[in-house]
């Protein structure tokens, strides 16, 4: 063949091959249109913490996304766990960076000396007597642990030897001058070497026993990593009094310790062998021990096996001793609590659980206490003739709190409700401090009544916080402060119960959050306590409502519209819209249809975001609810998931059609792990939309065969439902442009980074449009600045080129074909 004819054939061929297969981007990092960028690279306002008298505002100030090329440094992944394997803590954390105290009375702000730099602070704590703050300030070799004079503004380094925190629990405050950690025994360098050739191959093994767990990531995976956790997960439990090091008991892996209220004895978990690869470092072997504060043993409570053999369904519990706890209102009694069903919440009995006490010095028979009907959830104390029984199921979506007298053994139904009905939520009972400086119950009228503080209040008007009074005995609440229409305010804490003195978080939607103090009894004028402004210019102007519409069926529904600043529908006609959602599951219509979320409150912006684009002529529906309603009581919710989702979707478009706003031809739909699988499940069954943005999901339900969000059936189980509502088994359908964005160390349970990238080949080889961006070092949330960014402008580009300009992308592409 001629020479020329080989060169025409190869050009040809060339044509046609980036016809249909677009070429990867060019490499580097893409940024978005500045004020996307500017907003999201924004300082935020400081956190707040304020001591329980009052005197004292501690503003902590973090930097909000590291470089890539921190997230890049030297990482383990094992036994669940991420650890930086040079300085024995977590890989991945938001440090502070800035610290400072504020006196209340004088409003002086106040230098704090001593402080290490470049900071990098986490776990910060104040004293029981609130005359110090302790924190962890983490370097690239070792954790140390610093403490704050309030009265002096002074920070000084403690410990002698370097903190371990892996596993969490940096640390705990004993009293006022004592603090209790866990300490490396020896350095980084230390660690096992890797052999250069394995001594054989890695084996596991079942016979018989069912080990249905989800599908967890960072698992061990040889015998050399469990040696490796082995190293970094021994610590020796430290005593701290003043700057002098005190060893209790003897090196082991502590998985938690909780110390009595009197102060003489601990709880103790510590992890043993053998260590699974099924089930990450929470799920090991342990033993419960209760210990002196010399770490000797006084009393054994329990050996418990590993989490592998765990039932699968939801309120399914394994017949073993759990939820060790003590006694908030007495000096050492420890609590825990045994099924009594065998562990499977189906069986018919009367009572399922049953709770039981032992008290120093543990030389007695337990004592039961009482049984619950539901799933035992906890325990709110209060003295010795009252406290708060909390019980309830998850897979019925119930929730019960029951009276109970520790002196008499009564106990009665005081609530219950549907965890998805937020109106009939009361709110948490207010706390004080015992002699033991333990929170409990606080009490007023006598005895007769609790105080309730509701930071959500949701309500047919929206959120509307609220703070009320519960009589015990009539079970009547009664509101005493409501935040005031118009604004978003909730009650941080109650500083004085009695005299009603209450630390308050106000904002609107133009109205930074900021910090209040309120006397209800005297009824003074609220002092304003901070003046943070607003970190966004850009989002001036634009505005912001709750609108409500009904799906077909007649559900009602909501979302948070956001319209671009000066936006008028008469002169500038529909906008394209982004359409952001995340679904969830009710057994109930009735609560489906509840209003949740306020409309006024202040938008803060965080990397994930879709309220960016409001900035670049979009309108931006957020929150737009997606619920999943069981249609009767033989059903559960996923038993007809498509059909809902598309009842949702259609509903949306059509409202922001019908109030001429949305232009129902230039729609895009979008959403983060389970909203990215309901993104990629609506472009495979509807023709609603003209582009979908689908980040860290999971599209393919086999592999998570023992269930996903709500639902606990199994894939055995639900064969036909895993695979219907897998978006996987419909990638041949998915036509409409679909982006998929994926961390490519996504460690979250069930989204491997295998999902997206298995999706991406699904859709291209059946000849659809769609694009993978994998981000490097990123998780399920991503948090390298770089990459942040990178997200932004990638979904900036794809709307701009499927949805704002869609027509004319059209008319590009019938131009092409000529």
């Amino acid at each position: 063949m001629p020479k020329k004819s080989i060169a025409f054939i190869s050009t040809l061929f060339f044509l046609i091959f980036t016809l249909f297969v677009k070429a990867q981007d060019d490499g580097g990092y893409k940024t978005p249109p500045k004020d996307i960028a500017d907003m999201l690279l924004a300082k935020s306002s400081p956190n707040v913490s304020l001591d329980d008298k009052g005197e004292w505002m501690l503003f902590t100030q973090s930097s909000s996304y590291p470089s890539v090329e921190e997230l890049a440094r030297p990482e383990l992944k094992i036994a669940g766990l991420r650890i930086n394997p040079e300085n024995f803590s977590p890989s991945r954390q938001n440090y502070v960076n800035e610290l400072y105290l504020r006196s209340v009375s004088t409003n002086k702000e106040f230098k704090i000396t001593g402080l290490p730099s470049p900071l990098f602070a986490g776990s910060i704590s104040w004293s029981p007597n609130d005359k110090k703050i302790a924190f962890i300030h983490t370097t690239n070799s070792r954790v140390d642990l610093y403490v704050i004079d309030v009265a002096t503004q002074k920070a000084t380094k403690v410990n002698k030897t370097a903190l371990n925190v892996i596993g969490g629990g940096a640390f705990q405050w004993l009293d006022d001058n004592t603090l209790l950690y866990k300490t490396t025994l020896k350095a980084a360098n230390a660690a096992p070497a890797k052999p250069p050739v394995p001594k054989g191959p890695t084996v596991q093994e079942n016979y018989g026993k069912a080990t249905p767990r989800p599908t967890y990531q960072d698992l061990i995976k040889s015998p050399y990593d469990e040696q490796l956790y082995e190293f970094y997960a021994t610590t020796q439990l430290v005593k701290n009094v003043n700057g002098a090091e005190t060893k209790i008991g003897q090196p082991a892996i502590y998985s938690s310790f909780s110390v009595s209220p009197d102060k003489k004895y601990m709880i103790v978990r510590t992890l043993k062998k053998p260590f699974s690869y099924t089930v990450p470092a929470n799920g090991f072997p342990s033993v419960v021990v209760i210990t002196d504060m010399n770490g000797k043993t006084v009393k054994h409570l329990a050996d418990l096996p590993s989490a592998e053999t765990a039932p699968s369904g939801n309120d399914n519990v394994q017949m073993f001793p759990r939820s060790f706890d003590w006694r908030d209102d007495e000096a050492a009694t420890v609590t825990w609590c045994t099924a009594l069903d065998s562990g499977f919440i189906k069986k018919n009995v009367d009572y399922h659980d049953a709770v039981y006490a032992l008290t120093a010095p543990f030389n007695t028979t337990p004592k039961e206490l009482f049984k619950t009907k539901m799933r035992f959830r906890g325990v709110n104390w209060g003295n010795a003739n009252f406290a708060l029984v909390n019980e309830g199921l998850t897979g019925k979506q119930r929730t019960q709190t029951n009276k109970y007298n520790p002196s008499t053994g009564e106990i009665s139904m005081l609530m219950e409700r549907n965890t998805t009905d937020a109106y009939s939520n009361p709110g948490f009972p207010v706390t004080e401090k015992n002699q033991y400086g333990r929170d409990v119950i606080k009490l007023i009228d006598n005895g007769s009544k609790l105080l309730m503080n509701n930071p959500t209040g949701s309500s047919p008007k929206g959120d509307l916080p609220f703070l009320a009074t519960f009589d015990i005995a009539t079970k009547k609440t009664d509101i005493i402060w409501r935040s005031n229409e118009g604004y978003f305010e909730n009650v941080v804490r109650v500083m004085d119960a009695d005299k009603l003195v209450l630390l308050t978080r106000r904002e609107s939607e133009k109205e930074m959050p900021n910090y209040w103090i309120k006397n209800l009894k005297l009824k003074v004028a609220d002092r304003q306590l901070t003046t943070f402004s607003n970190p966004y210019p850009q989002l001036e102007g634009v505005s912001k409502e709750k609108i409500r519409y009904k799906r077909a069926d007649g559900v009602d529904l909501t979302g948070d519209l956001y319209l671009p600043k000066g936006y008028d529908a008469k002169r500038d006609g529909k906008l394209p819209v982004l359409i952001w959602a995340y679904p969830a599951e009710y057994n109930s219509a009735a609560d489906a249809a509840q209003i949740r979320g306020s409309e006024h409150k202040f938008t803060l912006v965080g990397g994930g975001s879709p309220i960016f684009y409001v900035t670049q002529g979009y309108a931006v529906l957020n929150n737009a609810e997606m619920p999943i309603v069981a249609t009767s009581k033989d059903k559960k919710p996923n038993d007809n998931f498509i059909e809902q989702l598309t009842m949702n979707a259609e509903a949306a478009i059509n409202v922001l059609d019908s109030i001429g706003i949305g232009d129902r031809n230039r729609v895009a739909v979008g959403g983060h792990s389970y909203g990215a699988f309901m993104t990629a499940n609506l472009l495979a069954h509807t023709k609603l939309f003209k582009a979908g943005i689908a980040r860290s999901g999971a599209y393919n339900r086999s592999l998570t065969p023992f269930g996903f969000q709500n639902e606990d059936r199994t894939y055995w189980q639900a064969l036909d439902l895993y695979t219907d509502m897998s978006p996987f088994t419909h990638a041949d359908k998915i036509k409409t442009p679909i982006l998929l964005v994926h961390g490519e160390m996504d460690n979250n349970t069930g989204t491997f980074p295998i999902q997206s990238e298995r999706m991406f080949n699904a859709i291209k080889g059946n000849g659809g449009t769609v694009k993978f961006v994998s981000l490097p070092y990123e998780s399920h949330g991503y948090a390298g600045r770089e990459n942040v960014l990178h997200t932004l402008a990638e979904q900036f580009n794809w709307l701009e080129k499927y949805v704002k300009n869609a027509d004319k992308k059209q008319k590009d592409d019938g131009k092409k074909a000529f």
